[in-house]
């Protein structure tokens, strides 16, 4: 799967088209795999790939969504590090089947938030913080978010996966402050996620 750089031209709202796109093809398919649809959005950009892997750590239904698409992304992240133009992932996560109804849920819960992100978003400003650049410079700060998104802490994945979404709709419309907002937005969510583990640490009666 190889992907574009950031360096196209977007309306405003084009994530929360392709989450409908997306969701509309799993409808029709009865379900994509992780590989569907990374397919569906192969040349869409570093932007887009987030935003479709931390999403699903949102759905409220049984099923250990956080821990495998944030294992994903943190893999996905380490491959733009390093500037791979086509994305690999293990086949155990390309091939994972993600129900129709999932993808419904998904949409239903995670619509809200990238549709009150892009409110903000003013495409092609600060622009150089949105530039074709800027996933390697990324990568780092999203491998620890997915780390976080991974990890199996109740409700803890809500504020990593704010921050990537902030970061990946800001590359998606080239706003480069909405970039540096979900920047921001990432060391609270990993001081919270440290805040946690801490806590659940002290739970644990070690013997």
């Amino acid at each position: 799967m190889t992907l574009a750089g950031p360096d196209g031209e977007h309306d405003t709202g084009t994530a929360s088209k392709t989450l409908s796109h997306l969701v509309a093809n799993a409808r029709t398919r009865d379900g994509l795999t992780i590989a569907d649809a990374l397919e569906l959005i192969g040349r869409s950009g570093f932007g887009f790939v987030m935003l479709l892997l931390a999403l699903p750590a949102l759905i409220p239904i049984p099923g250990p969504f956080g821990m495998i698409f944030g294992s994903a992304l943190a893999i996905v992240s380490l491959q733009f590090a390093i500037g791979l133009e086509s994305l690999w992932l293990p086949s155990l996560l390309a091939n994972r089947r993600i129900s129709a109804k999932a993808f419904e849920a998904l949409e239903r819960y995670a619509s809200p938030l990238v549709r009150r992100i892009e409110q903000f978003v003013r495409p092609g400003r600060m622009k150089a913080f949105a530039g074709p650049r800027m996933p390697y410079l990324l990568a780092l700060p999203v491998f620890c978010l997915a780390v976080a998104v991974a990890l199996p802490i109740p409700f803890g994945n809500l504020a990593p996966v704010a921050a990537l979404c902030a970061i990946a709709i800001g590359l998606i419309e080239r706003d480069g402050l909405v970039v540096l907002v979900g920047l921001s937005m990432t060391a609270i969510a990993l001081g919270i996620t440290g805040a946690l583990l801490y806590m659940a640490a002290g739970a644990i009666p070690w013997l």
